[in-house]
């Protein structure tokens, strides 16, 4: 999509009630308050679901710095055949952990929850050009992996149970990303030798790791390149894809304090806030 602004007011013109869409979750997410519906008619496919998010992006006031990659389980598939859906992660969302306990932001009254990720940060650009990736050919794009959690809220309460046209109407149900340390060598690294669980307020709620995202990190990557192409918006070094859920999508509420262990490779711990009001202006610079 054309990052224009004469070029973005021909496409809102031709699609008004995408462009109401994301008007109104954009307006929900910028005051932090909830949401009691959909705002309008669920887009009818993912094609459509990704324009309401362009628009959304357009007048988000912040930069994209990465995707997050969530799975679609194949009853939930339209005839784009995707798999998998992405979700921008922003600039001012994205936290580096020293080890300490950070605070994140969930929408009260709508969606809020965790997910332990495994994190990849390209170290080159995609090669231009190319919209078809296999996970091997994924693999040997040069990257760094790193420990992460994201924070999956929506002003949407439903979201989820409305299915995949809306999250990814909605920032791909993202409102940041908790990145930790590097996870070296990775690209030599099984799968199976990357393991986490997650805890919330001291109760374990989920375990798994890698091998719990249908065919492994390297899938999600080569969806993220894939997907990425065709949107028009090709991977540059620097981005950062957070693969996908490796132990399951886990409820929180603010005030709650989540911890996800990473095996061998340390902890992130964050407590739930509930999200505000954001302050006025543009972040991108």
């Amino acid at each position: 999509m054309s990052n224009d602004s004469s070029a973005l007011a021909g496409q809102r013109a031709q699609a008004p009630e995408l462009a109401t869409i994301a008007d109104s979750f954009v307006a929900a997410r910028r005051q932090g308050r909830a949401l009691q519906g959909f705002p309008g008619d669920i887009p009818v496919d993912l094609v459509s679901a990704y324009r309401v998010q362009d628009f959304a992006i357009a007048q988000w006031p912040d930069r994209v710095v990465g995707w997050k990659v969530g799975y679609i389980a194949p009853e939930r598939r339209d005839v784009s055949g995707d798999e998998r859906l992405l979700g921008p992660i922003f600039a001012r969302a994205l936290q580096m952990t020293t080890g300490g306990q950070n605070a994140f932001h969930v929408f009260a009254g709508g969606f809020g929850a965790v997910e332990a990720e495994y994190v990849l940060r390209l170290d080159a650009d995609a090669p231009e050009g190319k919209a078809d990736w296999t996970p091997e050919e994924a693999a040997a794009v040069p990257s760094t992996l790193f420990i992460g959690m994201e924070v999956a809220s929506s002003p949407l309460a439903t979201i989820n149970q409305l299915g995949p046209r809306v999250v990814v109407s909605d920032f791909g149900n993202n409102n940041g990303l908790v990145m930790g340390v590097e996870v070296p060598d990775w690209a030599v690294r099984s799968d199976a030798s990357l393991t986490c669980s997650t805890w919330i307020d001291g109760v374990r709620v989920g375990q798994g790791g890698a091998t719990t995202l249908p065919g492994g990190l390297r899938a999600a990557f080569a969806f993220a390149l894939s997907r990425s192409a065709r949107r028009g918006r090709p991977l540059k070094a620097g981005d950062l894809i957070a693969t996908g859920n490796a132990t399951g999508i886990h409820d929180i509420l603010p005030g709650q304090v989540a911890r996800i262990d990473f095996d061998h490779h340390g902890s992130i711990e964050c407590r739930a806030v509930a999200a505000v009001a954001q302050d006025e202006g543009d972040w991108r610079a």
